[in-house]
């Protein structure tokens, strides 16, 4: 296929894009307009979205088919380089199956398929298994290019706080600090957007140059002609053992706790209308019980990546052991478990995400003041979970909850659109599959709430109404004219 067939097939379905969205009356006319400038100046936004991501942009786009103007999105990555994509993410492909929707709200045109149909064909389509992560991001660069988010790089939410009717936000620019207000503030943050990486304690006792976590990007050459052990079995440590041997290590062992391997991807049964779009109304305890069941299945690797790493001599599996010591000993790693010590020139970590406001710059200021399951539900004996207690406890449009009812309560204004909301919400707004469910709920609280709050103003735009629909050629004046004043009784 050639370059100028592709362009022209890109350009033929943005055209019809264009008629989808007009045929469907896609984008509704604009109420919500941009506030004026604060105090000094401050720059002043309805909605302020942090991350440029799949969800981020998709967000910025349900906004704008909602009529809601001035909405900012902002993104600590240069352009291009947004979420996981081509940064720490090392799989081949996705792991959901190609046929999701997720953020094309329902228009045909703005799909992943039409989009890799129009780049590459149909044929080339009915033969792809999983998509690329390469092509993934080249999906959402053109998302981004079509729906035309307001989006500025380079920027990152510091700290958040509140000031008679508005957030006010502390940014930093390329080294500058700023500030800006608005209405309603949406953390599409990822995986970590409540947390950040976990780190073994053992580990982080090590010097940081003898580890690399999943969650960190790097070209990967420093693992040329080494012996590499990895901690974890999952899937983020078979990408990291592929990825480690591609480049070229002697060795790769993998060491994990489980002796055997998750062979279920629990979100393929989660994907169905009833549990999706209805998990949020669902009493806690009921929740609780689902997320623990949820949480018990391990994640299983891709197929492809399995057979990569498992068909390499290089590669070792030590499962079954459960570590008991790390230390460093010659300048190299010593791994001691129950099945011996192993000896490594690197460490590579697969061992996931934990949620701790505390250590998340734009969070850690009101830590303190939000509420966590924890703080609201106690469970059944036997049915306790450290991991689920640590989640926010949100409400059903994503938004924080004060921990003291009557204190804080601005902290509803503030929405957590990422892996942090599974507790509350399911899994919507994690991934691909839940996303044409997170997505409209998450639009609609945030434009909900901009309504309701300027209620009494378009109540007085009511009252005000005279655009002419109708001329009655000269009859009915008198009608009207009482009408006139009834309205204006009414009003007052």
């Amino acid at each position: 296929m050639n370059i100028g067939s592709s362009a022209s097939r890109l350009e033929a379905l943005a055209a019809q894009l264009a008629a989808e969205m007009e045929t469907t009356e896609a984008l509704g006319r604009v109420w919500a307009q941009a506030p004026s400038a604060g105090p000094s100046g401050v720059p002043r936004y309805n909605i302020v979205i942090c991350g440029a991501g799949m969800s981020g942009l998709a967000i910025a786009f349900g906004l704008k088919r909602r009529g809601i103007d001035s909405v900012l999105v902002i993104d600590k990555a240069e352009r291009g380089r947004e979420g996981p994509w081509i940064g720490c993410a090392r799989m081949k492909t996705l792991r959901s199956p190609k046929y999701l929707a997720g953020p094309d709200f329902g228009l045909p045109s703005l799909t992943p398929r039409a989009w890799f149909e129009a780049v590459y064909g149909k044929d080339a389509y009915e033969s792809l298994d999983k998509m690329s992560r390469q092509d993934w991001m080249a999906y959402l660069d053109w998302y981004r290019a079509i729906t035309q988010p307001n989006v500025q790089n380079e920027t990152s939410l510091v700290g958040i706080g509140y000031d008679t009717g508005w957030l006010r936000l502390d940014l930093e620019a390329q080294g500058e600090a700023r500030q800006i207000e608005c209405r309603r503030l949406i953390l599409a943050t990822g995986i970590d957007g409540g947390g950040a990486p976990l780190i073994p304690d053992m580990v982080r006792a090590l010097p940081k140059d003898t580890w690399t976590h999943s969650a960190e990007t790097a070209d990967d050459s420093h693992l040329k002609d080494r012996d590499i052990a990895i901690l974890g079995s999952a899937t983020s440590s078979f990408d990291w053992a592929v990825t480690a041997l591609e480049k070229g290590a002697r060795s790769v062992t993998m060491i994990g706790r489980s002796r055997n391997f998750g062979r279920t991807e629990v979100l393929a049964w989660t994907n169905f209308p009833g549990f999706l779009g209805h998990f949020p109304e669902l009493p806690d305890l009921k929740k609780w019980r689902y997320i623990r069941l949820y949480n018990a299945f391990k994640i299983p690797p891709t197929q492809d990546q399995f057979d990569r790493a498992v068909s390499n001599p290089r590669f070792t599996m030590a499962l079954g052991h459960k570590i008991h010591a790390i230390s460093l000993r010659g300048g190299r790693v010593a791994i001691e478990s129950e099945g011996g010590t192993v000896m490594a020139d690197h460490l590579l970590l697969g061992t996931g995400y934990k949620i701790d406001f505390t250590i998340r710059p734009e969070l850690k200021a009101i830590a303190p003041h939000v509420a966590f399951w924890a703080d609201r539900f106690t469970p059944p004996e036997g049915e306790a979970s450290a991991e689920i207690a640590a989640h926010p406890y949100l409400g059903r449009g994503f938004e924080l909850t004060p921990k003291d009812a009557g204190t804080h309560d601005w902290l509803s204004r503030v929405h957590l659109f990422n892996c942090s909301a599974i507790a509350s919400l399911g899994p919507i707004s994690n991934g691909v599959t839940g996303m044409k469910y997170g997505l409209p709920r998450i639009v609609e609280a945030v434009a909900g709430s901009l309504f309701h709050e300027a209620a009494d103003d378009f109540l007085s735009d009511l009252a005000a109404y005279r655009e002419h629909h109708f001329d009655p050629r000269g009859h009915g004046e008198e009608i009207e004219d009482n009408k006139e004043r009834d309205r204006k009784e009414m009003s007052s």
